[in-house]
């Protein structure tokens, strides 16, 4: 392969990659084909189309793709891993099982496949071998904030509230800059009814990402639970200032005799 070939594929694996992460499936999956076209055995290009493919939630394309990965290289983690995931999303529930077992079979220290298939079995309700597999990935993986992320979200589904905090703090204190993850405490905190800290929560939430309205929708119900009636009226209004369209904002106001 000439030198300009190589760099025909590099700056199309390039470009491919920036509209994948902007969002821009289709003029990335437009990149990974021509390098496909010049490099038949780029495992890269078929990972990286599939994820596109993945994204528009063209799951047969995508599973296509990740299979060819796989018959390029037989030992791709990665790729079996990602064929999974796009099995599952297409209701290919066995054959997504049977991936995530081969990524443990390659590599049986990896927390990966332990996280994606009990994401699974939760999506599924199958909730205790969710957390069976959320603690295997903790146990693997220590220092990762997003297994007792899944860990705590498990334990919330079950209803085990104490320890679904308890997961969504070492996850915080691992990673603190993932809004979700103060968000999931603070809706487990309004259960309990401890509305101030649920509060906070929501408010770190806010500050991290400011573009989710179902955070200030519950911190607005946070305030209503505490019988801040004024402040939860201000949330609901704050929310429709920024989405006028939000029929639950609406639906709260009027519950409370507030017009919008």
């Amino acid at each position: 392969m000439s030198e300009s070939v190589q760099k025909t594929i590099r700056t199309n694996l390039d470009q491919g990659t920036a509209c994948l992460d902007e969002g821009k499936y289709d003029d990335a999956i437009t990149y990974f084909t021509k390098v496909i076209n010049l490099d038949p055995q780029s495992v890269l290009a078929y990972m990286k189309r599939g994820d596109s493919y993945l994204f528009k939630q063209e799951c047969n394309s995508a599973i296509a793709d990740y299979t060819k990965a796989i018959e390029i290289n037989p030992n791709d983690a990665a790729a079996y891993c990602a064929r999974g995931d796009a099995l599952a999303e297409n209701g290919s529930l066995g054959r997504a099982f049977d991936d995530y077992n081969k990524v443990i079979a390659l590599d049986p220290h990896d927390a990966t496949p332990y996280l994606h298939r009990g994401q699974v079995y939760l999506e599924n309700g199958d909730t205790d071998l969710a957390i069976a597999d959320f603690d295997k990935a903790v146990v693997l993986d220590p220092n990762s904030a997003s297994a007792y992320g899944h860990q705590g979200f498990a334990c919330q589904v079950k209803g085990e509230l104490r320890d679904a905090i308890a997961c969504y703090t070492k996850a915080i204190t691992l990673d603190p800059e993932v809004a979700a993850t103060y968000y999931n405490r603070g809706f487990v905190y309004v259960i309990q009814g401890k509305f101030d800290r649920a509060i906070a929560d929501f408010d770190t939430a806010i500050a991290l990402n400011p573009d989710i309205p179902a955070f200030y929708l519950h911190r607005g119900a946070a305030y209503e639970k505490k019988g801040n009636t004024e402040r939860a009226i201000a949330e609901y209004r704050k929310l429709l200032e920024r989405y006028p369209s939000n029929r639950l904002a609406k639906a709260k106001l009027k519950e409370l005799g507030v017009t919008a």
